[in-house]
């Protein structure tokens, strides 16, 4: 029987475990590939993140056609609008398409400053909410400008959400205009609040669309200091803070335990695993859901 895609499986409603990689800095992608194909059968789709935080890597397209052809699981490449112009955007999603790549995840990106070649330039013709309809209008035969296409993709659109958000409304606003664009599942930045969650589910009820929340292990008592004071989105209660003194295994607890209470409420989760990929198959296992199925069926 055919194994169903990441597409199908989201129609289909069934509880959804994807992960993330960065492309390597360089031409040797196989450190790579060996770290992630220790999770063939136990995740959905993989992430590649496009040149995070500004940091220059190997195209995430690249990358994605790579894995694929390498361990035989699906992918979902980032698309930022930082680096391309609206032309130089639709060429690398065609080119995407007749790669065999199905899934996208459109992010507006963090300004060149922030990254490792601080004095390139930003193009940004586009936000995340532009680069939606963008696809969305690949998807239909058209081009950004209307003219017609020889041949349509058929891209599941991806968008982020941060439910820790300070203005949780704005967020919302800016989400639902992503939607209306033509988003297909939404995906978040880290949570580990069930309050917090629940009150952003409360408000995304209405789109009617799939949700995939983010957990990020945490590895130590002092990542876990430095990203609540430093990076911007994320809110780790100072419980959670104070548990992680115990260690790094107390890390995957705190992740195990939040995945346990939240997964009836949602339709799959998103773990960053900041390179541990044996991490993420630690607490797939752990959470009882098994190797080489068809669905994820959660059942936890």
């Amino acid at each position: 029987m055919k194994l169903k895609t990441f597409k199908q499986k989201l129609k289909n409603g069934k509880f959804l475990i994807t992960t993330e990689i960065s492309s390597p800095k360089g031409t040797n992608f196989i450190k790579q590939i060996k770290e992630i194909e220790v999770l063939e059968g136990f995740v959905d789709a993989v992430n590649i993140c496009d040149c995070p935080m500004a940091n220059m890597r190997m195209s995430p397209i690249a990358m994605a056609k790579i894995i694929t052809e390498s361990t035989g699981m699906e992918t979902i490449p980032h698309f930022t609008c930082r680096d391309r112009n609206i032309i130089g955007l639709q060429s690398e999603l065609l080119g995407a398409w007749a790669l065999g790549i199905k899934n996208v995840l459109a992010i507006t990106g963090d300004p060149p400053t922030k990254g490792d070649h601080p004095g390139a330039s930003g193009v940004f013709d586009l936000d995340s909410k532009g680069l939606v309809k963008l696809v969305k209008g690949l998807n239909q035969g058209r081009d950004h400008s209307g003219n017609m296409l020889e041949g349509a993709t058929d891209f599941t659109i991806g968008v982020v959400a941060n439910p820790c958000a300070e203005d949780l409304n704005a967020e919302i606003e800016k989400l639902a205009a992503k939607i209306e664009a033509g988003a297909d599942f939404i995906q978040t930045q880290p949570v580990y609040e069930e309050h917090t969650l629940y009150n952003f589910l409360e408000k995304v009820e209405p789109f009617n669309i799939p949700v995939l929340i983010g957990i990020l292990p945490l590895k130590s008592y002092k990542m876990a200091v430095n990203f609540n004071e430093k990076v911007e989105g994320i809110n780790i209660p100072l419980a959670v803070i104070d548990r992680m003194k115990k260690g790094p295994e107390e890390g995957i607890k705190i992740s195990i335990e939040f995945i346990r209470k939240i997964i009836s409420r949602v339709n799959g989760i998103h773990l960053m695993p900041l390179g541990n990929y044996r991490l993420v198959k630690q607490i797939i296992t752990q959470l009882g859901i098994s190797k080489d199925r068809n669905v994820l069926h959660g059942v936890i």
